[in-house]
């Protein structure tokens, strides 16, 4: 398979492993609900070591990631800052941040890309899939940067949407009004979802005949292609033989069609003479969803107008930030991507939208989806996480509500019919109750549904718009959220000086995740002291505590009584399940043999502070 090359590509194809693991820090002032690590999470950090923090609690166990990273179109001054250990990325450092000038614009940005994705893959279970949203300056890059990481036999779509719901204007006169949304699998595990029937769908079902298998749904029996098996005559319900048009064929081969006939699931129109006959899709024995399309239009998966006004109907009337996306669209990702109990993350988070459409859909049905929100910069608490807690609360919306009177693209022609235009726009306000002088109505004024008529020209449409300013109580949605930060990196060397000792949880999630690979699960009711859980083949315990006094000494020691306690906790955990499991035990020191560890099914791990231990 090709790969895509870019420059610093060598110096960070492996920078994941190098980023230092740091324990999320709970504030439970900012959050909604006791603080709780394995329930929905705001993370404000980095967002590269906020995924590495994720690793021990959640690898494997995502299903479903949204990411909405920097488009990289030369006008959002983000920075490349992961600081790789090398004199190329360090010069990029001092010509942040970057611009549409940088002629290595595109490289920073697939260094910046792909450690995260590396890790995103990690953190997806294998029926998971990833959703990233781009427009055209990047998106060619991205599919081949996923390819590479991802294969490209796991690519499913790339979803056109319709960002925009009125045309724009640039310098090359062309106007942009979609974006991308890539869509990847992690394998083959992945299993996408129907669309739910929309009632406009279901509306196109009827039953003209009165059929007892109710409504159904008129299909084509001819495609446009010639096929000499399938060209054969069927006999109306008038007895007259009907062929398919020249040079087409029916789609049924004759032993279905002749079943068709006998089931009686062909339409000959009223009279039954028809010239071209239909087939008869029947409701009740449709799929209970329906296929998606990769055309996603505004009305479908909404568009950034109405992310604006969802934004400033939440804050106020303010916007605090410039490029939010559309509860719609992530409401799509989520039908089809997700479930009822799916874990969600979005390590691009920006203003919230994924947790508000995790919090939506979980209303809706009573869901149990959970969401990981992970943002660097520093609105993540008084934007990020603001929108959360008032989605989850509710929130009073001073607003204004808007009614669309008149919307027409002004062409040139159009243009020159101005006048024209212009009564139009004057006899909607007369007959709203805006009319001054002669077209004045004392009775209309007095019975305005609006406050205002707005008369807008953007973007060559003339939009006509009757404003209401209306106050109104949002209900919450409920829910709960845990806000961290990242803790102080646990790095090998702090821990050998003491210079830096992490607490219990921290230090056992990296140690747990390093020796075994695995997710560190919520601990048992009976869990004994210095558990920290269980893996595929062995129980993992730690002896430690953040002190030294205690760590250099005695206490803190594998003793064969504490192997032996080990031993018999497992052994009753395990009975009921064959064979028991042996132990990997993590401690500054053991006072037991090689071959009395062997005994008890015991593994020993020292921890680095036994090299600096006193005597």
């Amino acid at each position: 398979m090709p790969e895509i090359v870019f420059k610093g590509k060598e110096y960070v194809y492996n920078h994941h492993l190098t980023v230092p693991y740091r324990p999320l820090l709970a504030h439970p002032d900012k959050g909604i609900g006791p603080a709780d690590l394995a329930g929905n999470l705001i993370i404000h950090g980095d967002n590269l070591h906020a995924l590495k923090s994720l690793l021990p609690r959640y690898a494997g166990a995502v299903d479903l990631i949204f990411i909405d990273p920097p488009y990289n179109t030369g006008n959002e001054g983000w920075c490349y800052s992961d600081g790789v250990n090398s004199p190329i990325m360090k010069e990029w450092l001092s010509t942040n941040p970057v611009d549409g000038e940088d002629m290595l614009r595109h490289d920073k940005w697939l260094c910046m890309m792909w450690p995260r994705l590396v890790l995103l893959r990690e953190l997806l279970s294998e029926h998971g899939s990833l959703w990233m949203t781009l427009d055209d300056n990047e998106v060619h890059r991205a599919r081949m940067v996923l390819d590479e990481i991802f294969g490209d036999e796991n690519f499913l779509a790339n979803f056109v949407w319709q960002s925009k719901d009125t045309p724009g204007n640039n310098s090359t006169g062309v106007a942009e009004t979609h974006n991308h949304v890539l869509a990847y699998r992690k394998s083959a595990g992945f299993a996408g979802n129907l669309l739910e029937r929309s009632e406009e769908q279901i509306g196109n079902y009827t039953n003209t005949d009165g059929d007892k298998r109710g409504d159904w749904l008129a299909a084509p029996l001819t495609r446009a292609e010639y096929r000499e098996r399938d060209y054969y005559p069927i006999q109306n319900k008038a007895g007259r033989d009907v062929y398919p048009p020249k040079g087409s064929s029916w789609r049924r081969p004759p032993a279905k069609m002749k079943w068709l006939q006998q089931d009686d699931r062909i339409w000959w129109g009223k009279e039954g003479d028809a010239n071209f006959p239909m087939e008869k899709k029947f409701l009740s024995e449709a799929k209970a969803g329906v296929v998606n399309q990769t055309w996603w239009p505004y009305e479908f998966a909404g568009s950034t107008r109405n992310a604006g006004a969802e934004l400033k109907e939440i804050f106020g009337g303010e916007k605090p930030f410039e490029t939010p996306k559309p509860i719609q669209l992530l409401e799509r990702i989520l039908e089809l991507g997700a479930d009822e109990s799916s874990l969600v993350l979005d390590s691009f988070a920006g203003s919230g939208t994924t947790a508000h459409a995790v919090l939506k859909a979980n209303a809706r049905d009573n869901g149990s989806r959970r969401f990981i929100l992970v943002e660097g910069e520093d609105y993540a608490d008084r934007l990020t996480a603001e929108r959360v807690r008032r989605a989850i609360k509710g929130y009073a919306w001073l607003g204004t509500q808007r009614e669309t009177l008149l919307e027409e693209k002004i062409t040139f022609t159009q243009f020159k019919k101005a006048e024209e235009w212009l009564k139009k726009v004057e006899a909607i306000k007369a007959r709203e109750g805006f009319a001054e002088g002669d077209l004045a109505d004392q009775g209309t004024a007095a019975r305005k549904r609006f406050d205002k008529i707005a008369v807008k020209l953007e973007d060559g449409v003339l939009r006509v718009e009757g404003e209401k300013r209306i106050s109104e109580r949002v209900e919450g949605l409920g829910g709960e959220f845990t806000y961290c930060t990242l803790g102080e990196p646990v790095e090998l060397e702090k821990l050998l000086s003491g210079e830096h000792l992490p607490d219990f949880d921290a230090l056992g999630a990296w140690l747990f995740h390093t020796a075994t690979g695995g997710t560190l699960a919520p601990l048992p009711k009976n869990a004994p002291a210095w558990y920290l859980g269980e893996a595929k083949d062995r129980h993992v315990w730690l002896v430690y505590r953040p002190d030294l006094a205690f760590l250099k000494s005695p206490e803190a020691a594998l003793t064969l009584s504490r192997a032996k306690s080990f031993q018999d906790w497992g052994r009753e955990r395990d009975a009921a399940r064959g064979a028991p499991k042996r132990h990997l035990v993590f401690a500054p020191a053991k006072y037991l043999s090689n071959r009395q560890l062997q005994e008890h099914g015991v593994d020993y791990a020292p921890l680095p502070f036994a090299l600096y231990r006193e005597a």
